[in-house]
């Protein structure tokens, strides 16, 4: 007999997509019919009262109702269920950048912590004043990739960095971008289309100094995108590898899609436009905003704790109102 565990999977899915808008109608025609049944009621004398003292209640939840139902209509990100890639790499800044790539890594793991998902390092090449060079990580848990795509683009930072004696504030950067999981599925590699290689893992010396080849570097030949997996299993590194190569390849076809269906695809937030500047962290002033929105927030301290939701939150709402102003609602 055939598993058929795919198939309740996906039906399961299924079920919990659609539940919320099956309960939103319920609860927008519960109300339309109680607006119906209390203006019914003013035309009997015993019942009048009542309905004018509940009609106004009635008439100022509607337009909530509405507004709710439409955002449960809206069509969704099928990608946002997802586990997600975070990469982080400095930009301009030197090794000041490289340190401010550590406090957004420091940052993100925090918020996963908060919400309950779990972040493993696939890759991490730091610096010796205790920055990163590049890190790739892979976050597992509810709705992960959902929260964190509008995190992709350029995050600036401006602060005294701790290797300038005189005092002067500096301007640098890093960028982030944010991937979603992709199956085997989603994406097909073919075997002839990447070149597998295997390296030493760098380590810190003493025991690690006599460590076999088990670092591996996969190249897709046709994109010419490489990854890297330095753990010390080599039959994990090759999968964790896979795992990058398909999420990144996915995003590139992703990315293919949303230009076509959107001529004005880099105005819209979460674009995933990982040339734009999205972000200053201003610590001299305790200041963030996020320039897609006009959003600053004077709780610096907190945000780089991973106190994310309200800038989350806010990013969230303003996508689902360009959606809903496209699609004429």
């Amino acid at each position: 007999m055939a598993d058929g565990s795919g198939d309740i999977a996906a039906l399961a899915k299924e079920y919990s997509d659609l539940k919320p808008v099956v309960d939103q109608i319920g609860a927008y025609m519960r109300l339309v019919d109680d607006m119906a049944e209390a203006q019914s009621m003013l035309d009997d004398p015993d019942m009048a009262e009542l309905a004018q003292e509940e009609l106004p209640r009635l008439k100022a939840a509607l337009p909530e109702a509405e507004e709710a139902l439409q955002l449960a209509l809206l069509p969704k990100d099928a990608a946002d269920a997802r586990p997600a890639m975070l990469e982080i790499r400095p930009g301009t800044g030197g090794d000041e950048a490289a340190l401010f790539a550590g406090d957004l890594l420091r940052m993100y793991a925090r918020y996963a912590e908060a919400r309950g998902w779990k972040l493993d390092i696939i890759e991490e090449q730091p610096t010796e004043l205790g920055g990163i060079k590049e890190v790739v990580a892979h976050i597992t848990g509810d709705n992960v990739f959902a929260r964190m795509k509008y995190e992709s683009g350029v995050h600036r930072v401006q602060r005294v960095p701790t290797t300038e004696s005189g005092g002067r504030i500096h301007t640098s950067a890093a960028t982030v971008a944010v991937l979603p999981e992709a199956e085997e599925v989603d994406i097909d590699i073919a075997a002839q289309d990447i070149r597998i290689d295997t390296m030493r893992s760098s380590g810190a010396g003493g025991q690690h100094v006599n460590t076999t080849d088990s670092a591996v570097r996969i190249t897709h030949l046709p994109t010419g995108i490489v990854v890297t997996s330095s753990e010390k299993s080599q039959h994990r590194n090759r999968d964790k590898a896979m795992q990058v190569l398909r999420a990144r390849l996915y995003d590139l076809e992703r990315s293919r899609v949303d230009s076509e269906r959107s001529a004005d695809r880099a105005a819209q937030v979460g674009s995933g436009d990982r040339s734009e500047r999205i972000r200053t962290y201003n610590f001299p002033q305790g200041r963030m905003t996020d320039h897609r929105i006009n959003l600053t927030l004077y709780k610096l301290d907190q945000v780089m704790q991973g106190d994310l939701d309200e800038v989350i939150d806010a990013l969230t709402a303003d996508a689902q109102a360009r959606l809903m102003a496209e699609m004429g609602t």
